[in-house]
């Protein structure tokens, strides 16, 4: 008589349900392994779908508490996916990457009402405040397990390659490598952005500005990796809904860390941008 029965894979018992093998290597499994196994992934699917809407749900509640309309947190997420796919096909690190890259500004929850909103130039007092928000983000998320990899890009992501950045002033490769490259797509959308006080500039100006800050505020690979992906990202980059700013009027010009900064009668992004 012919034995049809197989082994299970999993528990090791003998199976003649043989529509459960495996179409890469032949193995089997029984039934119930198999709809333990579909059960599991089901909650692994649930859990992941879990995540991302809390993850979501904290980047809607700091875009309320700003006032902010636009979509930059959504957008430096999914262009830093472009960069980061670059260099892997992890998916465990890509997920961190994007949500570091959602919940940059995070930490600006808890800058008082009087610092973030503040119309016109901020104190010194009141910058070194505005400074903090990269350790209070770090703060907020670093206690859920799932996101400490995105809680390293949160507190990192205003450093500079050159150690001029803020909170900790680390250089090279002590910053993380995704917090590197999200600084490129963060300075790539402020530039290209139009604001309230002055027009989003051209792909090609913000361009020429990301390369000439390679080494200095950027790690050299990450522009190296912009340069590689620019269709991808220009293309991206073009797809921005076209938002009229609103009239502005010149207020003054004031000194920050010793670079001039153009201040109007208004609501100011404070966030990563360029100087005058």
């Amino acid at each position: 008589m012919i034995d049809h029965s197989q082994t299970c894979r999993w528990c090791g018992q003998r199976t003649t349900e043989s529509s459960y093998a495996s179409e890469h290597d032949g193995a089997f499994c029984c039934e119930g392994c198999f709809l333990g196994y579909m059960s599991q992934q089901r909650s692994l699917r649930e859990r992941d779908a879990s995540q991302l809407a809390l993850v979501e749900a904290l980047a809607a509640a700091l875009d309320a508490r700003e006032q902010e309309t636009g979509m930059h947190s959504k957008r430096v997420a999914c262009h830093s996916q472009v960069l980061a796919r670059h260099f892997s096909q992890d998916d465990d690190w890509l997920q961190q990457v994007y949500w570091g890259s959602l919940l940059h500004d995070i930490g600006k929850i808890a800058i008082p009402d009087a610092v973030l909103l503040k119309e016109g130039p901020l104190s010194e007092e009141e910058w070194s405040i505005m400074r903090s928000h990269p350790q209070r983000g770090h703060d907020i998320i670093a206690g859920l397990p799932f996101m400490a990899r995105a809680a390293d890009i949160v507190l990192c992501h205003e450093e500079r390659y050159d150690g001029g950045g803020y909170p900790q002033g680390l250089s090279g490769n002590a910053i993380p490598w995704g917090a590197r490259l999200f600084a490129v797509i963060d300075t790539l959308d402020a530039m290209t952005s139009d604001r309230p006080y002055r027009q989003g500039l051209p792909f090609d100006e913000a361009k020429a500005e990301i390369l000439h800050m390679s080494g200095s505020q950027f790690d050299p690979r990450a522009v190296e990796a912009f340069v590689a992906e620019e269709a991808m990202l220009r293309e991206m980059v073009g797809m921005k809904c076209a938002i009229t700013p609103e009239p502005y009027q010149f207020a003054e010009i004031h000194k920050v860390d010793g670079d001039a900064v153009a201040y109007y009668h208004m609501k100011m992004h404070r966030g990563r941008g360029y100087h005058i």
